[in-house]
């Protein structure tokens, strides 16, 4: 969903594209126009336009995209963008029109951009970032909800106490985001909420995992009396650095324990979705930590060493549409959930799928397979 550095980015996006073949694709963005905004803005609209009009995408013959571009209205500026790709194949697709409270006939391609607060088809609420469309075919009905929470600001924050005060501000915002869209003023429908959660592994405990028999040494400002560094050596092997951490500064002696095994080691450390539980489902994660990688066109598979590596983009679901994608006919081949672009520099975050089929028509003779991928 973040802004490509290089572009091998979009090309890797399309070439899932390709292998997946999906008739419905749901592609959700944070930060449109990347960190430098103001200069780069300009530059989205021509890449919707070209992605559009290429031949990859050719035979989506209706698209609807959403780009929240205003940012002078520091307000209600997201930065976040929504675009949505139906396969010539598909027939009777309709999107809920929240102002006219009717489901409304998909034809076409149009481009929603500048601000969003006006757009009929988006439900949205600026306290967590977030923004959602309801989307039907001839027997489902699901709302895709695009949603980017707080990251952690200071490392050095994050590991004075277990969970870190950023994850209770992430679980209030989620729950607010879930609140709103299962209240009683539309029917309740299955739902998909993907985009950057900024889920982060435990910071304290990671730490002491990794330096489990190292020392800390503590920095201080010496007018504040503010810890500014930690450094954890070795007790023995003439006192080597282990872990140097600062504010935004995480820099770990061998960061290839967050690749091995895609991490497997530190999903024990993934808990903020856990008190979500009864109200959020993801499929097992089999791919390594999304974040922060190198934007240095070259090293696409190494991390930054600002934060700890963490999952922070995922595909979640309601219980409902779980249902709808765990199907005896999703077999294991048609079932992904999985990053884009291992190898080459995708941007800091390496974009996650999910692919997987849905029957339109389910119940009736020969009912129709469709194939949706959700990105994020």
């Amino acid at each position: 969903g973040k802004t490509a550095q290089t572009d091998l980015g979009p090309g890797m996006c399309l070439s899932t594209v390709q292998s997946h073949k999906p008739h419905f694709i749901a592609v959700h963005c944070q930060e449109v126009g990347g960190k430098n905004y103001e200069a780069s803005m300009a530059h989205v609209d021509c890449f919707v336009k070209e992605l559009l009009s290429s031949d990859a995408m050719k035979e989506y013959s209706r698209a609807r995209v959403y780009l929240d571009e205003n940012y002078k209205s520091q307000e209600h500026f997201t930065a976040l963008g929504s675009c949505y790709f139906l396969h010539e194949s598909l027939k009777n697709i309709h999107q809920f029109d929240f102002k006219a409270k009717k489901f409304k006939k998909v034809v076409g391609k149009e481009i929603y951009s500048d601000t969003l607060e006006s757009t009929p088809m988006l439900e949205k609420e600026k306290f967590p970032q977030d923004y959602f469309p309801e989307v039907r075919t001839i027997s489902h009905a699901f709302d895709l909800v695009n949603i980017h929470l707080f990251h952690d600001a200071s490392n050095i924050l994050a590991r004075e106490k277990s969970p870190s005060v950023y994850s209770g501000m992430r679980q209030k915002a989620l729950g607010f985001v879930l609140d709103r869209i299962t209240d009683q003023r539309f029917e309740k429908v299955p739902y998909f909420v993907f985009g950057d959660f900024n889920f982060r592994l435990d910071t304290r405990q990671v730490i002491e995992s990794l330096c489990s028999t190292a020392t800390m040494q503590t920095d201080r400002v010496g007018d504040t009396n503010e810890v500014e560094k930690l450094i954890y050596r070795e007790s023995e092997n003439d006192r080597k650095v282990v872990l140097q951490l600062e504010k935004k500064l995480f820099n770990y002696i061998n960061q290839d324990v967050f690749r091995e095994n895609n991490g497997a080691l530190f999903l024990q450390f993934d808990s903020e979705l856990s008190c979500f539980k009864e109200r959020l489902h993801e499929l097992e994660i089999s791919f390594p930590p999304s974040y922060p990688y190198s934007e240095d066109s070259s090293q696409g598979k190494q991390y930054m060493d600002t934060r700890c590596p963490a999952w922070c983009d995922r595909v979640l679901m309601s219980a409902t549409a779980k249902d709808l994608v765990i199907k005896p006919e999703n077999e294991e081949k048609y079932l992904v959930y999985d990053n884009i672009g291992p190898n080459v520099c995708m941007g800091d975050h390496k974009p996650v799928y999910l692919s997987f089929r849905l029957t339109a028509g389910a119940g009736k003779p020969n009912a129709n397979k469709h194939k949706c991928c959700n990105v994020q």
